[in-house]
């Protein structure tokens, strides 16, 4: 069977999960490393393939069909960029950039190069959310009325050894909070603006450690999010839906979406109707649906392929990473300013 060559961009930690995945699919093959580091180099030494410490040189030498950029988020468009003006189909970690304006940049070469790029918001290929979001747009809910979003964990206190992490910018609504505003925008539609408070009470740090925000949807939906590093609580995606096993799972809900004809909890995809009569003093109905366990970053990459050889289109797109972007910043911005912010104003 040929297997699809793939490069790599950057060692680290998510870097080493896509190289997990790539080893163990029949139909892809990982054709060389771009990592300055020792341990990158080392790590294509592991598997046999070719390492190189720039990302030009390797683009140059092998002509990859894909690269995955998997490197700090401030090289993210830059390597992109180089990909697409050499014909190379990207898949850009999340966030697809560190700053509005170079994710417009990431826009604007993708529609001039026509190159496919996929963001790496990996939850989309989730099983459930993709079910999810074919219930959403059946109209079993009818119009959308209300999200409402849970990510309450407790990080450890040694992940504050890393002075950045106290510092604004390296809290919880840059680091974390990206899925989720993906994830209501994968669900709900365009998030026209947001409100937002933030606090610093509990660590005393610069940086925040609690924030919530209200989310007002193109469509004249309502979000709230509650978003908080310090809370002992099982109120997380990554928590309750098993994507990844470093992490115990509970048997709860965090996302909930609600429409004029029905209610939608995640992940459990427990679906709320009136079989009749709708109204607060007649019987609600539950029903739910069951997906098979798949993991999202194999099926991330099966897509990305697909994107690539043409036969789909790319399911999270450099628009969508923008979009994204101007949400997550339009949050923090509100969380310090206090003041409503509208998601288009961020350039």
């Amino acid at each position: 069977m040929h297997k699809l060559p793939l490069a790599l961009f950057g060692a680290g930690g998510i870097g080493r999960t896509h190289i997990d995945r790539i080893t163990r699919s029949g139909n892809l093959s990982l054709a060389a490393i771009a990592d300055p580091s020792d341990a990158g180099k080392a790590l294509a030494a592991q598997h046999g393939i070719r390492w190189f410490a720039d990302h030009r040189s390797l683009l140059d030498a092998v002509k990859p069909q894909g690269a995955i950029i998997a490197t700090p988020n401030a090289l993210h468009v830059p390597m992109a960029l180089d990909c697409l003006e050499r014909g190379v189909a990207v898949l850009v970690e999340k966030p697809a950039a560190d700053t509005v304006a170079d994710a417009q940049k990431l826009v604007d070469a993708q529609a001039r190069s026509g190159v496919a790029v996929l963001v790496g918001h990996h939850r989309r290929h989730n099983p459930i959310n993709a079910r999810a979001h074919e219930i959403v747009q059946s109209g079993k809910l009818g119009r959308l009325v209300s999200a409402n979003v849970m990510a309450t964990f407790l990080k450890p206190d040694d992940y504050f050894n890393t002075s950045w992490r106290k510092l604004k910018g390296g809290g919880p609504i840059l680091i974390n909070l990206s899925h989720e505003i993906d994830m209501l925008r994968f669900f709900m539609g365009e998030i026209e603006s947001i409100q937002s408070v933030g606090s610093n009470a509990v660590r005393g740090f610069e940086v925040e450690d609690t924030a919530a925000a209200v989310l007002r949807f193109a469509s004249g939906a309502l979000g709230t999010v509650v978003l908080s590093d310090s809370v002992a609580s099982p109120w997380c995606w990554d928590f309750c839906a098993g994507e990844q096993d470093i992490y115990p799972r509970q048997n709860v809900q965090s996302h909930f979406i609600g429409g004029t004809h029905g209610s939608l909890s995640l992940p459990d995809l427990a679906l709320w109707h009136y079989p009749g009569e709708r109204s607060w003093y007649a019987e609600l109905m539950r029903s739910q649906s069951f997906v098979r366990h798949e993991d999202a970053y194999t099926r991330q990459l099966q897509h990305f392929k697909a994107v690539i050889e043409g036969s789909a289109q790319p399911l999270c797109t450099a628009l969508d990473g923008l979009r994204t972007m101007q949400a997550l910043m339009a949050m923090s911005q509100a969380a310090h300013s206090g003041q409503t912010v509208v998601c288009a104003d961020l350039v």
